[in-house]
């Protein structure tokens, strides 16, 4: 044991690993962040150190090289065979070998009380190498291979950043026994207000049908086609669009069809809606359950089907309307606005909890000690 540790009430730092692909990996550590005891020392492993600026705490930041399509030195070493153990590791490439020496060297030089891994299988099997303490974050999606087993398997807890109610079926239940579920967590903290007086500080009008559709920024961005023929389906509602689409070019433009790009003020929109269409991000999911609104469901493709599950057990509960593609006709979108209309939000609401940072912080706060509480 370090020598220094104590009791482990303020023992060594909790590390986290932030996976830098979509903006929601940062946004749940700083929530997280916000919560953890002043006294215990805090560090991050990001690709995007940039994605932190703001945190709410001080924490260190150790920048890790981008490996994302780094190539193989040679041809050979890139058409070894992956290993059924782990995803993403390709053999002879040099930022993947700074990027792992980097994360190991800060777990060999920290002694950390906690690692926290958010997210990758890999990563959380190299902390159980290094007989460092990890707790991975628990995602939705198909994860029954052999190297998300083992990513669940290696670490000493499993954190759920959603309710149970949303669980999956086939997840194991060894895995569900080592799980804490914190509840919706959502990174949003901006004030709800009265959807009229949403509309008003908007400049939107008060008397007409508001739908919002959310586009996230973990993909290339939502398909506008689609979206001209749900304006054709509603000529008398207004759409607003949330973020960047994906244009293909021969799309017509609705004038009840409006492109707001990237908001500042997204809260606002959504408490102005009648109802919303998103994808199902963590966050994006959790927004839209603290407004509580209508919500129609599009997943977009994510590794291990992970939006798609999720929509799934957001549909079973009667929180949203789950559709697989976006619909291609005036009637397909008809019928699903309809069912979309016709669902209670309070389901969706009860997937949301106000304290879902604290709880996992305190969590995390309570997994440190209990490890370390004989530490000498």
């Amino acid at each position: 044991m370090s020598a220094g540790r104590g009791d482990g009430a303020s023992g060594g730092p909790i590390v986290f690993f932030a996976h830098h692909q979509g903006r929601g990996h940062a946004n749940r550590i700083k929530a997280i962040a916000r919560h953890l005891p002043p006294e215990r020392e805090m560090i991050v492993l990001t690709a995007a150190p940039a994605q932190f600026d703001g945190i709410a705490r001080p924490a260190r930041m150790v920048e890790l090289p981008n490996m994302i399509g780094a190539p193989s030195r040679t041809a050979a070493l890139h058409d070894q065979p992956t290993p059924s153990l782990l995803h993403c590791v390709p053999l002879g490439v040099d930022a993947m070998r700074e990027h792992m020496g980097r994360i190991a060297e800060t777990l060999r030089a920290s002694d950390p009380a906690l690692f926290v891994v958010d997210v990758s299988a890999e990563i959380a099997i190299l902390a159980r190498i290094m007989s460092v303490p990890a707790v991975t974050i628990r995602m939705h999606g198909d994860r029954s291979d052999p190297g998300h087993l083992a990513g669940y398997e290696v670490c000493t807890g499993i954190l759920a950043p959603f309710d149970e109610a949303i669980e999956q079926d086939d997840y194991p239940d060894w895995a569900r026994e080592r799980t804490f579920y914190s509840g919706g967590l959502c990174t949003t903290s901006d004030a709800i207000v009265p959807r009229d007086e949403a509309r008003k500080r908007l400049g939107l009008p008060v008397d007409r049908p508001i739908t919002v559709v959310v586009a996230g920024g973990g993909g290339s961005g939502t398909p506008y086609a689609p979206l001209t023929v749900a304006a054709r389906a509603e000529p008398e509602a207004l759409w607003l669009v949330a973020g960047p689409v994906h244009r293909e070019g021969h799309e017509t433009d609705f004038g009840n069809l409006r492109e707001l790009g990237w908001v500042d003020n997204l809260t606002d929109y959504l408490c102005a809606a009648d109802r919303v269409v998103a994808s199902a991000g963590d966050n994006t999911v959790h927004e839209i359950a603290r407004v509580g609104r209508p919500f129609l469901c599009i997943p977009e493709w994510r590794y291990f089907d992970e939006q798609q599950a999720k929509a799934a057990e957001l549909a079973r509960v009667g929180a949203a309307v789950h559709l697989a593609t976006w619909p291609a006709s005036i009637p397909e979108w008809q019928r699903a606005l309809a069912a979309t209309d016709a669902l209670d939000p309070a389901r969706l609401a009860a997937l949301h909890d106000d304290n879902a940072a604290q709880k996992a912080a305190h969590w995390l706060e309570g997994e440190a000690r209990r490890l370390w509480a004989e530490a000498r």
